[in-house]
């Protein structure tokens, strides 16, 4: 029984739950005319003060009815700290005969026993009113007592001030809510909890919470779209790392709609899918969205709601979302900006975060919950068919969700102490080109058109770098510049490359996937015996996504024999090309002699502004290594720059080895090639048109970035290649003027027939 500030008796229906090891406190709130919110109804924030006062330890206050509103740690202290005013108030007796008069004065005694006893209660529903009477109640007292004249009426006044009111105000000027308060005394009505209590919404048919309204003082920076979720970038004051919010369809639903994807959950429920579908994501997906739309559909029904056929099926995708597939996870990787997304144990304490391409770290306004971080760990280790438990602590795989596919790592104890913890690196849902990193700034056409003259001729090159600098964008980049017309074998032990696009345009593309060296297992093929497998299955070009460990003795193999005269290419961790010298001679054990088999070494690198607050990622080197050193390639002359960053320009620029032609590696290339042989000026011209025509396609983007793609690039390249085949028949030379002029009267026509595609990002 609750009296509200109209003095009317209120009977509460709601049911207070507690849970002791989360110090979680649950009201069911279903029904109840009140609604579910602390924010906006006194009746709420009365009966979770009083329970507050019953219970103490509590951490998290959820408020359940068709969604569920969780208040945090922060949140829940301040209703904490004026449940303890309220009962620090009544054990010291403030409110009492003796603290209000004196014996020889009982004239004002009713009266201010009642103000007392009304602020006391107004506390529980409304603590700024409550305040706000205390303060007018002191001010009253203090001039009655300068307009009495009698002494026993002053010493009366003096009691009720000294041991009752300002006692009572020091009470509550240490509790924080009434702090914030009193900024806010011109407030009315809720507002003022409005601007302080922010709860974390979750609907019942699904376990993530989301933070529906961003911070009062939050400065929009950007906001964009992606499909149906909208998203702003804010700014918070005094802090560094800015908020990605986002609000997707599911979070703006009716409340009759909720209920229906409530009841639709608790029904497939009891579906149970067989193995085969578990392990293969887009069988069990199709699955659920065909039993969702029937269901939804026979229980909008049955609660006399008419949906549209577009609502049916929006509901329909949301509620498989959550079932089949893999939640909020799935509406991050919809967003081409979010490269990659974090989310830390124990799940349910924080944010997940991302790093997002124009405004990198970002914390988002969704918490995921251990359920949900149980669903994905089971997802994973189906589909992968590799384990995730305490022997096994580590599980490293590739997603492929709509949107958008990801290499993950999960973790687990006993590796992670407190649970798990999910690392995912989005990859581009298209092959990455030369010309977008042209337009990143990357790198520049020079750099392009190197690449793709040693590509050509089949030189073979490590891409090292740091963490998250490109590497594998950069690989798959080069991969786009081999001719379709040459097979190509991939390796990796965990499939990051965009193979599936690369067969989608054509390529002869064979995917072998190896063992993990974190995981080990048995069932899965080494990688060392994956790569030599991988040479006995005919003349390719060889591409290895990442050299770790073992594997590393055979790619040696591979390059001191070429391959087949095809090009051989691999990306490895390494900052320096002396660092890839350390990590494959000291680390990986391959004999000095046969690391020489590397013919190039470049070097990406993710590099940071002066403020410290921003990191952008270029190609800062490219190096040449050559063949008369014995032991130590620092020492003895093996490394040679033939491209240098230069901070101060924020460009790579070519070295004068490069320049005057004396790369051993470009002009060992040309000794083979009769238009070029003891012609340095014939590969330089060469290597600058490939540059040109990077160039050209990257400043005709346009309106139509669509011709940065890799369809349209690799249209280009072929193109190229033709042309130098029909002029080269037709002077008996690779005249650059002529192939340029030609090529570009073709790029010209292409580019009016292309149709405008969505922006590149």
């Amino acid at each position: 029984i609750f009296f509200n500030s109209q003095n009317i008796f209120i009977v509460m229906v709601c049911e207070y739950t507690y849970d002791d090891k989360t110090q979680t406190m649950r009201v069911d709130c279903l029904g109840c005319i009140y609604g579910s919110s602390i924010e906006d109804s006194e009746v709420c924030m009365s009966r979770t003060i009083e329970k507050l006062l019953e219970v103490k330890k509590v951490s998290r206050i959820i408020l359940a009815e068709t969604r569920e509103y969780e208040y945090d740690f922060h949140q829940v202290k301040m209703l904490l700290e004026i449940a303890n005013a309220i009962q620090d108030i009544t054990r010291k007796r403030i409110v009492s005969l003796e603290n209000i008069s004196t014996k020889d004065s009982d004239r004002y005694v009713a009266e201010r026993y009642s103000a007392l006893q009304d602020i006391l209660n107004t506390l529980r529903y409304d603590p700024l009113e409550a305040y706000k009477q205390l303060l007018r109640e002191i001010r009253h007292a203090k001039v009655k007592k300068e307009k009495t004249e009698s002494m026993s009426q002053i010493e009366s006044f003096n009691r009720y001030l000294k041991r009752a009111l300002i006692p009572m105000k020091s009470i509550l000027d240490n509790c924080e809510l009434i702090r914030l308060a009193q900024r806010h005394l011109n407030l009315k009505g809720r507002a003022f909890y409005r601007e302080v209590f922010h709860p974390s919404i979750r609907p019942n048919f699904m376990y993530t919470r989301y933070i529906a309204v961003p911070p009062s003082n939050a400065e929009v920076i950007d906001r964009y779209k992606i499909e149906d979720s909208d998203i702003e970038i804010l700014k918070i004051p005094g802090k560094s790392r800015l908020v990605y919010h986002i609000v997707p369809p599911e979070f703006r639903l009716e409340e009759d709609e909720y209920t229906i994807l409530d009841a639709a959950r608790r029904y497939l429920a009891a579906h149970r899918p067989r193995r085969p579908e578990l392990e293969d994501p887009k069988r069990l997906r199709e699955t659920f969205l065909n039993i969702s739309r029937d269901m939804i559909s026979d229980l909008s029904t049955r609660f006399n709601k008419t949906l549209s056929l577009n609502k049916l099926n929006l509901l329909a995708q949301i509620l498989t979302r959550y079932t089949a597939g893999m939640g909020i996870i799935e509406l991050l990787m919809k967003d081409e900006k979010i490269q990659d997304i974090s989310i830390n144990s124990p799940v349910g304490t924080t944010p997940v975060y991302i790093f997002h391409a124009d405004f990198e770290e970002c914390e988002t306004n969704l918490i995921p919950s251990r359920e949900d971080a149980d669903t994905w760990a089971t997802r994973l280790r189906l589909q992968s068919g590799r384990p995730l438990d305490e022997a096994n602590p580590v599980l490293d795989t590739e997603l492929e969700v709509p949107g958008g596919r990801a290499r993950v790592c999960a973790i687990t104890r006993t590796l992670s102490p407190t649970g798990l913890a999910f690392a995912l690196r989005r990859h581009r849902e298209r092959p990455w080109t030369y010309p977008l990193f042209i337009k990143n700034k990357f790198m520049n056409s020079l750099t392009s058109g190197l690449l793709w003259f040693l590509i050509d001729n089949a030189a073979s090159m490590l891409i090292a770098g740091t963490r998250s600098s490109g590497k594998t964008s950069l690989l798959s980049a080069s991969m786009l510049q081999i001719m379709p017309k040459s097979r190509i074998i991939s390796l990796e032990d965990t499939l990051e490359l965009p193979i599936t696009r690369f067969r989608e345009l054509g390529y002869n593309i064979e995917q072998l996937k190896s063992r993990s060296v974190i995981t080990r297992i048995e069932t899965e093929l080494a990688a060392d015996e994956a790569l030599r497998t991988a040479l006995r299955l005919g003349d390719s070009c060889l591409i290895v996504g990442e050299v770790r460990s073992v594997e590393a003795k055979a790619l040696y193999e591979a390059m001191r024999i070429g391959a087949m005269a095809n090009v051989v290419a691999g990306t490895i961790h390494g900052d320096s090309p002396y660092g890839v010298f350390d990590r494959v001679v000291n680390d990986l054990g391959i004999p000095p002699t046969s690391f020489k088999a590397t013919d190039i070494i470049v070097i990406a690198n993710r590099l940071k502004s002066p403020d410290g607050l921003h990191t952008f990622r270029r190609l800062i080197g490219l190096t040449e290594v050559r063949k008369h050193w014995k032991t130590d390639p620092m020492d003895e002359g093996g490394f040679v720059n033939l491209l240098e960053y230069s901070a101060k320009e924020d460009a790579i620029k070519p070295t004068q080895t490069l320049l005057i032609g004396e790369s051993v590696v470009l002009n060992n290339i040309a000794s083979k090639v009769r238009e070029w042989k003891g012609s340095w000026d014939k590969v330089w011209e060469n290597i600058n048109l490939r540059a040109k025509i990077m160039q050209a396609i990257v400043d005709h983007a346009g309106n139509n970035p669509e011709i940065l793609e890799a369809e349209s690039v690799l249209k280009s390249n072929e193109q190229f290649h033709l042309i130098c085949d029909q002029v080269m028949n037709e002077v008996d030379a690779l005249d650059p003027k002529i192939i340029y002029e030609r090529w570009f009267e073709w790029f010209r026509k292409s580019i009016s027939t292309t149709p405008p595609g969505r922006p590149a990002t």
